[in-house]
This record gives C-alpha cells, sequence and structure tokens, in this order.
C-alpha cells in the first residue's frame, strides 16, 4: 500500500519540493516548527530508519547536510537540527530544520502556517541551495519532484 510521502512524490497529492534526485527528494513539512523545515524522503517505500540500505541512509545524510548548511545561512539560525523519529508516516524520513534552540526540536512546538507562507520559506531555501551549486537537484518548479 502506497504511503501518503509516496503520494507526494508520484504528484497525486501537492507537496513544495526543494531537492529531487534519483535516491530521495526533500519537500515541505505541513506542520514546520522553524521556518526552513522539510522532509527529507526515500523514493523507495522504506518502512524505517533501520530497515534502510546503509546506501540510502548514507545518501540521505549527505543530503541532510548539503540542505542543513543552506538552512543555517538562508535563515539566519546557528544550527541545523535533524530528527529521526520515524512516526507519522510509516516512510522512512528525516526532519532537517534551522534551529535556535534544542526546544525547535520538540514537536511540540509545530506550527500550521498558510500556505503562502510554506512557499516563500521553500523559496527562500531552494535558492540558497542553488546558491550553494546544488541546482542540478533543485525541481524546476515548487511543486515538481523531478529535477
Amino acid at each position: 500500500m502506497s504511503t501518503i510521502f509516496t503520494e507526494i512524490i508520484k504528484g497525486k497529492i501537492p507537496g513544495r519540493f526543494v531537492w529531487a534526485d534519483e535516491v530521495c527528494v526533500a519537500f515541505a513539512t505541513i506542520e514546520p516548527h522553524t521556518d526552513g523545515h522539510v522532509l527529507v524522503v526515500p523514493r523507495d517505500e522504506i518502512d524505517s530508519y533501520v530497515d534502510a540500505p546503509d546506501n540510502v541512509v548514507a545518501h540521505l545524510a549527505v543530503v541532510a547536510k548539503r540542505i542543513g548548511v543552506a538552512q543555517v545561512r538562508v535563515f539566519e539560525a546557528p544550527r541545523a537540527g535533524l530528527i529521526v523519529a520515524g512516526y507519522g508516516v510509516d516512510h522512512l524520513h528525516l526532519h532537517v530544520l534551522p534551529i535556535r534552540s534544542e526546544e525547535d526540536l520538540s514537536f511540540s512546538s509545530a506550527r500550521h502556517p498558510e500556505g503562502e507562507e510554506l512557499d516563500a520559506a521553500m523559496e527562500r531555501l531552494r535558492a540558497g541551495l542553488i546558491e550553494d551549486g546544488w541546482g542540478e537537484f533543485v525541481p524546476a518548479s515548487l511543486d515538481s519532484p523531478v529535477a
């Protein structure tokens, strides 16, 4: 059975994409803790972090780092945070977000911003990734999972 993330990756459910390659995509979470919070998700339906092949885990970590570097600069945050919780959707996903304190990592800090606010944050992050030289992995449009 397809997960909601698979439906987003296939374009059947709208998403706000900032990264797409052959292994994974990154898109906005609809419940961001901070501006710029994204999920890095493998294209293959892998249930959890410990079920993923080592090469996929390594790739997700590298993509998360690249996104984190851009987040720190674009959102003027002292750090990028990474969460691998594994609940909510049974499809491996890494939360990558600019943080100012450990409180930003708490799921109790999740917000529900309007679409325009999410779009603006993702466009800033997309521009930051392009500035960092990762333009070939930034989808042509915010709503496309294709680089």
